[in-house]
This record gives structure tokens, C-alpha cells and sequence, in this order.
């Protein structure tokens, strides 16, 4: 049990799922695993430890944003001794080319800014994923059939973005999409050797505007969660 984590000592398996939203932890938990437990309501961040194929799995929040994700992250691995870290999630399109609905498979993430910023002083660290399970997501997407794009993303500390000219510019260098917590989630990941992936569903395209309907989310989403869960037991 920490300050922010209720669970006790064996609640919490080695492989974590970290959703941004609690209420998404709970549908991901009762729509793809067995055996379900609820193991952590402190601040509302919900988290639930089940079964999947034989493997035990914990889907736990991580609220919205690099700040919050960093507090679970850390207790995860520091008091739970989670193996490896799997963010899902949505993210807004970059590129036209990347359409509503296509999965992101992060290779890295790019920032302006992170919690952990202060560590590397003048240095500018590469936040990358686990190379193995990004492989394995990979070919967990083509075994969908899902359109999956591999690559580079930006993670955003803010949510209203008042720089319209730096996300032209990340488009211009080849990212993919923005969301808010996979770039704190690689660069922890990497200061305690652990393994990290970030897999993302595309809700919103920022070049054409175009919008998941809140009713179609839940189908998308679902690949997101399955390749994760192939990819964590590959």
C-alpha cells in the first residue's frame, strides 16, 4: 500500500495496462479479463487485477497528463515491483495519413517538458520503448488486421495547446500523433529498467478535423487493449 495506491502486498501483477481514464481501467478489465478484483479506489483511480489467457494482469489508471502518470508510474515499480508498463490510450492525429480509428505504436515520444526534465540538467534524453514489445505489438496488429503506424510521438503537457506552430513543426519532423503521458512513462521506465510501450487509438485528427463518435470508441479501443495484452505475453 502507498499514498496513492490502496492496494495491498500480491494485489498488483507484473504487467500493468495504464489507461489515463479510471472509468476505462474498469471497461478494459470487464470486457477482457477473468477473475476480477478491484485493488485500488484511493482518489477514484481505479485498478483491477485479473487473468488473461493464464496471465495475471493489472489495469490501473493513471489520470490525464505527465504529472499524474509519473506518481502511479513510480509507485508501481518502486512498491509493487511491475515489470513492465503498457500505456493505452487515445491520442489526436498528426497526419492526414493517420485516420480516426488507426492504432499508434510509439517508438518514441518527444516533449517540451517532463517531470523528470530536472534530472538530465542540460542533457536532452531520448525517451524510446521497449524494443521487444514494440516488436510484438507490432505483429500482434498485422495478426488483426489493424491498421497500425510505428514511430515517433509527442507527448504534450498541455491539453489546450496555445502553440499551434509547434505541433506543425513535430508534424513536419515525422510525429505521428499527440497525447499527454507516454514520454515520463519511457524515461521512468528506462531510469529503473524496466519495459514501456505506449499503444494509442487515434480519436481526433488534428489536420482534418476529423472526430471519433463517443458511440464507435469502445470497438477501437479494443484492439488497442487485445494488441496490448499479445504484446505483453508474446
Amino acid at each position: 500500500m502507498t499514498i496513492h495506491i490502496g492496494a495491498k502486498t500480491g494485489d498488483i501483477a507484473e504487467t500493468v495496462l495504464m489507461p489515463g481514464d479510471p472509468r476505462r481501467a474498469k471497461w478494459a478489465s470487464e470486457t477482457f479479463l477473468s477473475n476480477v478484483i478491484c485493488v485500488n479506489e484511493v482518489r477514484g483511480m481505479l485498478a483491477f487485477t485479473g487473468d488473461w489467457k493464464g496471465n495475471r494482469v493489472t489495469i490501473h489508471g493513471s489520470g490525464m497528463g505527465m504529472p499524474s502518470l509519473s506518481i502511479y508510474a513510480n509507485e508501481l515499480i518502486r512498491d509493487f515491483n511491475v515489470r513492465t508498463l503498457i500505456r493505452i490510450g487515445s491520442a489526436g492525429s498528426l497526419q492526414e495519413y493517420v485516420a480516426i480509428r488507426d492504432v499508434v505504436i510509439a517508438m518514441t515520444a518527444s516533449s517540451v517538458s517532463t517531470p523528470s526534465r530536472p534530472v538530465f540538467r542540460e542533457a536532452n534524453f531520448a525517451p524510446c520503448a521497449d524494443y521487444n514489445l514494440l516488436a510484438a505489438a507490432v505483429n500482434a496488429a498485422r495478426a488483426r488486421a489493424v491498421t497500425a503506424h510505428v514511430g515517433g510521438i509527442y507527448s504534450s503537457d498541455v491539453f489546450y495547446d496555445e502553440r499551434p506552430d509547434l505541433a506543425d513543426q513535430l508534424a513536419r519532423h515525422g510525429a505521428l500523433c499527440v497525447e499527454m503521458e507516454a514520454a515520463e512513462l519511457y524515461t521512468i521506465a528506462a531510469r529503473h529498467g524496466r519495459r514501456a510501450l505506449a499503444i494509442l487509438t487515434i480519436s481526433d485528427n488534428l489536420k482534418t478535423g476529423e472526430t471519433l463518435p463517443s458511440g464507435q470508441r469502445e470497438k477501437s479501443f479494443g484492439d488497442m487493449v487485445e494488441i496490448a495484452l499479445e504484446a505483453a505475453f508474446a
